[in-house]
């Protein structure tokens, strides 16, 4: 049985304790050391060869997010950020996962009252599938920096496919980093992403992607019309679907959804089996990294219905689940590695 070192980060001592007991339920985790700062993980990390992190996001002397992006530039390893649920926690998070970290729980639902065992069973094999099989690369540019002014001109006649959905996971945020800021801002198609999150935290995701993308981006809200220039986020903790409506619009309708079977909120498969028989061959799905099958039957009811399948290819996954079941269902159109999804998305656009 492989076994897997852990290096566990945080300045509470009580915390470092508490989720490394947490880590060594299960057998095949063993903690290599701990870090009580972002500089002392830098150090631990290039000396005890870890394979996964756990990161605090706040800490004194140097933050989650400012050793990721050291760690990222100089001993790339799969790093998951703990992060409390406070605004400034949030969107430290979500800066994080832009960077490069892999994945964030909050520390409320694995230590204390709010802790449940569902919670804890799910992080660990989260972490042992980032452990096992987590691919992370160099960080050598800003991501930010990645802005493309290109003009489209707005002829419905050329158009190709009238809507794009975006789905992802693990390796998510920042995946999304280098593709949606480089949508010009006279594209004349909607957007929407579908990307597991914990509730609170997709609000704060759109609001980061406003400041660096040429399009609006913004969370649904249950009864917005879905319309063109703008990227959708769907919010966490429901689940999204769009339904025609009058003069031939089309609204979302955000709900909590109980009668729907799903581990996922949102879930890609919902949004795509609402809109594949809405928008047929003018519908442009996109799988990226992420953990699971979600998107696997969305994208069948996608072929079904004659639209376009386009998943990111194993060499630039973080983790090479989603994209992975429908490439092999054989209802990909085609995968390409995530340098290539922006180009490709163009073509099919």
């Amino acid at each position: 049985m492989k076994q897997y070192g852990v290096l566990v980060v945080d300045d509470s001592s009580f915390m470092r304790r508490s989720i490394s007991l947490i880590i060594e339920k299960d057998p095949q985790f063993f903690i290599i050391g701990i870090a009580r700062n972002g500089l002392d993980a830098i150090e631990k990390i290039q000396r005890l060869k870890p394979d996964v992190v756990t990161m605090d996001v706040e800490m004194p002397e140097m933050d989650g997010t400012s050793a990721l992006k050291e760690i990222m530039k100089i001993t790339p390893v799969p790093v998951v950020m703990l992060s409390n649920h406070t605004e400034d926690g949030t969107s430290t998070a979500i800066e994080a996962l832009e960077l490069g970290a892999v994945d964030f729980f909050l520390k409320s639902s694995l230590v204390g009252e709010e802790a449940k065992d569902e919670t804890i069973k799910d992080f660990l094999s989260k972490l042992k599938v980032i452990a096992n099989s987590c691919k992370v690369q160099k960080n050598e540019e800003d991501a930010e920096a990645i802005v493309d002014l290109e003009y489209i001109e707005c002829d419905k006649k050329l158009m190709k496919r009238e809507l794009l959905v975006i789905g992802c996971s693990t390796g998510g945020p920042s995946a999304l980093q280098s593709i949606l800021p480089r949508f010009p801002k006279d594209l004349c198609r909607p957007i929407i992403v579908i990307q597991h999150m914990p509730p609170g935290f997709t609000k704060p995701l759109a609001e980061r992607f406003d400041t660096i993308c040429n399009l609006r981006v913004r969370e649904v809200e249950n009864g917005d019309i879905l319309e063109p220039g703008n990227i959708y986020i769907a919010p966490a903790g429901f689940q999204t679907v769009l339904e025609s409506g009058k003069n031939d619009s089309i609204i979302f309708k955000v709900e909590d959804m109980k009668n729907i079977d799903s581990l996922y909120k949102p879930s890609i498969n919902v949004t795509l089996n609402s809109v594949a028989p809405i928008f047929k061959d003018k519908l442009l799905s996109v799988i990226l990294t992420g953990m699971g099958n979600d998107g696997l039957i969305g994208c069948q009811k996608v072929k079904d219905n004659n639209g376009f399948v386009l998943v990111e290819a194993e060499e630039s996954c973080i983790v090479y689940g989603m994209p992975k079941v429908v490439f092999e269902a054989g209802i990909a159109d085609d995968q390409v590695p995530l340098s290539n999804i922006y180009e490709r998305i163009m073509l099919n656009l």
